[in-house]
């Protein structure tokens, strides 16, 4: 069995029920999520030896956080405890032409105030075949940032591929360093990079020439994408594969969705889904690259690994919460023409 371990900080969502407004709600539906544990809880549900490595405090929303995803097969023994709180983030989902709003609450967060020394990365990545991290991590604090470098250096140093999500978030980037100071040296380690054209740009300015995310009418040409690869794999060239995310936003609950991989030769197309009735998108590029990580440390052909994370995040988007809850045998099944929707007896 594969091992994947990844480290990033799991919040405590707080959603507003239903399509209400901030300003409507009298009570919010709590779970959790973010976006390394995201990937994780993916793994493991297609069988992986799933690793999430975090800080958080000892108290009883910690204690919580962490028995859910042990519940859904999540090993934790990388966890190290420390500090006062758990992140929050609030969630109002859109509805039609009014997209979705997030508000975070996660300063002095007990991952905020990690540094560089508090995780054994020779113990916690012994056997490890995969380290993935995202741009989150990095833009929550400068000892975070080290944090996530140290664990890059010694995957490098221990010969554990190395995948980035990069997972670009403005409003987080507030401790005095921009992202494009900040990601380049962690991206140098990497592997296996998944963006979109957003990611690109404002990390290290590169864009798929002519593409405008507003006025896509939810067609987009993979293709105008390969210059974005080409231009990342040439910037960090320890990069063998460049993986894109290609959402198409009709409105807030329809868009269409798939992805690109590419090897610096070939560009791998998944097909086009379009999800009509989104129920909840949040954890789409997660899912997408759980899927991505578990096709390419299961299938034979880079064809195959990009099917599997466009479909598996396809199915995301019929799901509640950030986690995809969903087997191999459900993702496969979209993969070969499923998707009916009929009653499974």
């Amino acid at each position: 069995m594969a091992k994947v371990v990844t480290f990033g900080e799991v919040m405590l969502r707080l959603s507003t029920p239903g399509f209400l407004r901030f300003a409507q709600a009298r009570q919010f539906d709590a779970t959790f999520g973010g976006g390394e544990a995201n990937v994780a809880v993916s793994l493991a549900n297609y069988g992986v030896d799933a690793h999430f490595v975090t800080r958080m405090p000892k108290n009883d929303i910690a204690d919580m956080c962490l028995a859910e995803l042990r519940g859904m097969g999540v090993q934790l023994d990388g966890v190290v405890y420390g500090g006062d709180r758990v992140g929050i983030y609030y969630l109002e989902t859109g509805a039609v032409a009014r997209g979705s709003k997030v508000v975070y609450d996660r300063a002095n967060s007990a991952i905020a105030e990690i540094k560089p020394g508090m995780v054994d990365w020779h113990k916690v990545l012994q056997g490890a075949d995969w380290f993935h991290w995202t741009g989150i991590t990095p833009a929550l604090s400068q000892g975070a940032a080290d944090a996530c470098l140290e664990a890059i250096k010694v995957a490098n140093e221990m010969g554990v591929k190395v995948s980035c999500d990069l997972n670009y978030r403005k409003k987080l980037w507030k401790y005095g360093k921009s992202a494009s100071e900040v990601m380049p040296a962690l991206v140098e380690g990497c592997d296996l990079i998944l963006g979109n054209e957003e990611d690109a740009e404002k990390e290290f300015g590169i864009k798929p020439e002519g593409f405008d995310a507003e006025k896509t009418g939810g067609e987009i040409d993979q293709t105008a994408f390969v210059s974005v690869c080409r231009q990342l794999m040439e910037k960090f060239p320890r990069c063998k594969k460049v993986a894109v995310t290609l959402r198409g936003s009709i409105n807030a609950n329809h868009n269409t969705w798939g992805g690109v991989l590419y090897d610096g030769k070939t560009l791998w197309q998944s097909r086009r889904y379009d999800i009509t009735h989104i129920v909840d998108r949040v954890g789409g590029g997660d899912s997408f690259m759980g899927g991505l990580l578990y096709g390419l440390l299961t299938y034979d052909t880079d064809q195959q690994a990009i099917e599997f994370a466009a479909a598996a995040s396809a199915l995301k988007h019929t799901i509640i919460g950030d986690y995809n809850r969903v087997t191999v045998a459900e993702v496969e099944g979209l993969m070969n023409g499923g998707g009916s929707g009929r009653v499974s007896r």
